[in-house]
């Protein structure tokens, strides 16, 4: 397969993906990402130098892939602020757990999250990585506080809810369910947090 050179980059970085999704940073050789794009060794080095270079510039463009998802569902369109804050975690169920057809089974591996695939296991082997996924997962916290500060002045949510802590609160709360839905095979994490979701945010008010 013949590969541009600007697009040789890119074509590295989706193999990769693809696999590291699959399989896991560490569970993946370099070898398998060579032979997955059909690359010589050299390009691999010339675009990243190391590996760990390499699992850097993949969570830098997934997060801001991430990050691009989240500010269109979360962005004003007339709706209630938290309603758009409730489609994130649609999205969030739908993308971790399959789809309802299916049974909560293993989704595509393209469709897996990096952040939970990635951030136990990369914390103790590379701290670029470590510092690349904290900044990314503040800035997805950071979004969702404003989420629930617009949610505040909009009325629906209580004008007494700290959008700070709350915010941390339900990351926490929905990436412990994605764990917990790996382990268990099934979606009763995710349908445990959406419960306790719609009581962290508390009634409209009237």
């Amino acid at each position: 397969m013949l590969i541009d050179q600007s697009g040789a980059k890119h074509h590295i970085l989706d193999c990769g993906e693809r696999l590291v999704a699959s399989k896991g940073f560490v569970g993946v050789g370099l070898a398998e990402i060579l032979s997955v794009a059909g690359v010589p060794k050299g390009s691999f080095y010339h675009y990243f130098g190391s590996k760990e270079r390499f699992g850097e510039e993949l969570l830098v463009r997934y997060l801001g892939q991430y990050l691009s998802r989240l500010d269109t569902l979360l962005q004003a369109d007339g709706t209630p602020a938290r309603a758009r804050l409730m489609r994130y975690w649609s999205y969030w169920n739908i993308t971790q757990c399959g789809t309802a057809a299916d049974g909560c089974s293993e989704p595509q591996a393209g469709a897996k999250c990096l952040i939970v695939k990635l951030s136990a296991e990369v914390a103790d082997i590379s701290e670029t990585m470590r510092l690349t996924l904290r900044d990314g997962t503040d800035r997805v916290v950071q979004r969702i506080a404003q989420c629930l500060e617009e949610a505040r002045f909009d009325g629906s949510v209580p004008p007494t809810l700290v959008a700070d802590a709350t915010a941390l609160t339900l990351y926490e709360l929905w990436l412990g369910a994605s764990l917990l839905a790996k382990l268990r095979r099934d979606g009763s994490p995710f349908e445990h947090a959406l419960r306790s979701t719609e009581l962290l945010l508390g009634s409209p008010r009237i």
